[in-house]
């Protein structure tokens, strides 16, 4: 170790040499830093984590829309009750409205476990 002449700078050299470490060539190597900086990244980890997720998504963004290009615009889809009311009323072009089933044939196709429960004479 170098001599040094303050005391002062005698224990901040002790203070030093535990990260040092000596190379092949026989130069020290110091890793103070490190410490130093894991210590401030924890610290201000909440400050630098929002602008940095902001620089990756604004790229990411950026990035896929220059790979996908612009998009081609979508032609208007119609609902399901619009697709069956169209299908019911091409079902109905060719029949005449004026011939129906009357309401008493109809209740002939009903369920009679529901219906004719309190209806004796159809039971």
């Amino acid at each position: 170790m170098r001599k040094l002449a303050t005391r002062k700078s005698r224990v901040a050299e002790v203070a030093l040499t535990h990260c040092c470490t000596r190379r092949a060539n026989g130069k020290e190597h110091c890793a103070v830093m490190w410490p130093i900086l894991w210590t401030a990244m924890r610290t201000y980890a909440p400050y630098v984590t929002f602008p940095v997720a902001f620089v990756v998504g604004a790229v990411g963004y950026h990035l896929e829309w220059f790979i996908r290009g612009t998009p081609n615009p979508r032609e208007e889809e119609k609902s399901i009750v619009e697709l069956r009311e169209e299908r019911k009323l091409q079902e109905q072009v060719g029949l005449d409205s004026t011939q129906v089933l009357s309401l008493k044939d109809k209740l002939e196709f009903t369920p009679k476990a529901a219906l004719n429960r309190n209806r004796p004479e159809k039971s």
